[in-house]
């Protein structure tokens, strides 16, 4: 069996003694990164009964198990990932690739036509290490993200996203700030000091970009 390196090792070591990662498995979560939404959207009290929530790039599911409990038996949580996810309970899961046509087709098929509240997005590409090389990924699914929100998120609803710190981000929240009223950049407690992620959260959303 190979052994780990230093750096997945040190990974492991983190990761059980991570406060978060306890708290999830205490609490019957999914995944640590719960926190990371609960506390953006509780901010904000963005979560009222009845909304419709599209939840992209969700396994293991931990934002739709959270969302899906907030609403109580109202509204719709509809996640979408690339990677299998265990059934949840309240939750519709559409199994495929968001960069490909005809996953984002049978994800408007189950909008029936409806607007929606609430566009979160956790995605992130699977990392190659090299810089260069996942900023682009990254961007490219930010950008699939954007314009899923251009097309299908009510006029003054809100989007939630993941971004990481490089190349194309400024211009990436500028876009935001061209169409939605109100643009803030958060790192929440739960998220790990060292990573270079972040989050846009993108309030009331114009009727025409700017």
């Amino acid at each position: 069996m190979a052994t780990r390196s230093k750096s997945s090792q040190r990974w492991l070591k983190e990761h059980h003694s991570d406060p978060f990662v306890k708290k999830a498995r205490a609490e019957g979560m999914r995944s640590r990164a719960v926190y990371k939404l609960e506390e953006l959207v509780e901010r904000d009290r963005l979560l009222r009964p009845g909304m419709v929530v599209v939840d992209l790039g969700a396994a293991p599911g931990g934002w739709s198990q959270w969302v899906r409990q907030e609403l109580g038996d109202s509204g719709r949580v509809i996640a979408l990932d690339i990677l299998e996810m265990p059934p949840l309970a309240g939750v519709e899961f559409l199994h495929g690739d968001f960069r490909e046509d005809a996953v984002l087709s049978r994800l408007e098929q189950s909008l029936g036509g409806k607007p929606v509240d609430l566009v979160l997005s956790d995605m992130a590409p699977n990392k190659s290490g090299v810089d260069a090389v996942d900023m682009p990924r990254a961007m490219y699914l930010s950008e699939l993200a954007m314009d899923f929100a251009d097309r299908h998120l009510k006029v003054d609803g809100a989007f939630l996203i993941k971004l990481f710190q490089g190349v194309g981000f400024d211009e990436y929240v500028k876009e935001l700030r061209r169409r939605y009223a109100k643009v803030s950049i958060r790192k929440p407690a739960a998220s790990r000091k060292r990573s270079p992620e972040v989050y846009a959260l993108a309030q009331g959303k114009r009727a025409q970009i700017k």
